[in-house]
């Protein structure tokens, strides 16, 4: 058996150099002073016959040799973590799980998923469970999973990162919806003739920002017909547009999900539009060199019980 030369420390320190782009801001992550710090990358670069960072001052930029180890180290520690679990609590580290979703589902899918997941009696008696749940853009979740801070994420938008497989899961609706008064629906919210692409041009859209899913599925469903947004107004969070949509500000187009109560309650219409019906794939993603605990497969199986793991 081949002796190792590399510990896991070493790697740890790597990745918070990589992160920070500087020795002295990792020390401060990882408890180290600044020259052990640099001693410890020194030392790393020198086992591995390999220089991982180009020096510019102060800053350390990860070259190729660095850009190429980087996945492998956070695969590396994020095994060891899973091992140190394992050690410290036994059985019960199975029933730990950190899950990221983008806003959407976040806000109004998740609940009832993990309502279901945990409902069985066996979870209902586990006395150490442990979960985490992100909520945040499609592009800041895939950057969480592909870095190991997640186990696994479900995303409204496409996923830029290669570093992840990425399983087509869930169909929704996109909407373009509008306040009963305003001219595009009417007061009743009915027998009006669909709008037109060139009203639709000239009116005030309500948008999310810039790598959400939202906006991206938006996107590419309106721009093409519309070619581009003459006049909008930008807004964090889906809630925040339905509302404003609700207030006369404008129409939205925002996921089924997000507004079917509000068009049950009369304080949003469906407008008729001569656009075509509008569906986004959501996507489930893990991480190509994930180490899959027994949790994560039972939640994954929950998620895509008739997939059996293929890559898109």
């Amino acid at each position: 058996m081949d002796v190792l030369r590399l510990t896991l420390r070493q790697l740890q320190i790597f990745v918070a150099v990589a992160r920070h782009g500087s020795t002295t801001a990792a020390s401060a992550e990882i408890a180290l002073s600044q020259s052990a710090t640099s001693s410890a990358v020194n030392e790393l670069e020198r086992l591995l016959s390999l220089q991982l960072f180009d020096r510019a001052g102060k800053r350390l930029l990860l070259n190729e040799n660095g850009r190429a180890l980087l996945p492998r180290a956070l695969a590396l520690l994020d095994a060891a973590i899973g091992v140190e679990n394992f050690a410290r609590e036994g059985s019960d580290q199975m029933q730990s799980l950190r899950i990221g979703a983008s806003t959407t589902i976040g806000n109004y899918l998740l609940p009832s998923l993990l309502g279901k997941f945990l409902g069985d009696g066996h979870r209902r008696e586990t006395t150490d469970w442990k979960s985490t749940v992100a909520i945040g853009n499609t592009a800041a979740i895939c950057e969480s999973v592909a870095a190991f801070e997640l186990d696994v994420g479900l995303i409204e938008g496409p996923c830029h990162e290669t570093a992840l497989q990425v399983t087509p899961w869930v169909h929704d609706e996109l909407l373009i919806v509008a306040a009963p008064a305003s001219v595009f629906a009417g007061p009743a919210c009915k027998d009006q003739p669909p709008v037109t692409l060139a009203k639709l041009r000239e009116t005030m859209w309500l948008l999310r920002e810039s790598g959400s899913g939202t906006r991206e599925a938006t996107d590419q469903a309106l721009l093409p017909h519309l070619r581009a947004y003459r006049r909008s107004i930008e807004l964090g969070s889906s809630e925040a547009i339905m509302r404003a949509a609700a207030e006369g500000l404008g129409v939205a187009c925002l996921s089924r999900w997000v507004v079917e109560d509000f068009i049950a309650a009369g304080r949003l219409c469906a407008v008729r539009s001569t656009l075509p019906t509008m569906m986004r794939q959501c996507h489930v993603v893990t991480h190509r060199d994930k180490q899959m605990t027994p949790v994560l497969r039972q939640f994954m199986a929950q998620l895509l019980p008739d997939v059996t793991g293929e890559e898109t």
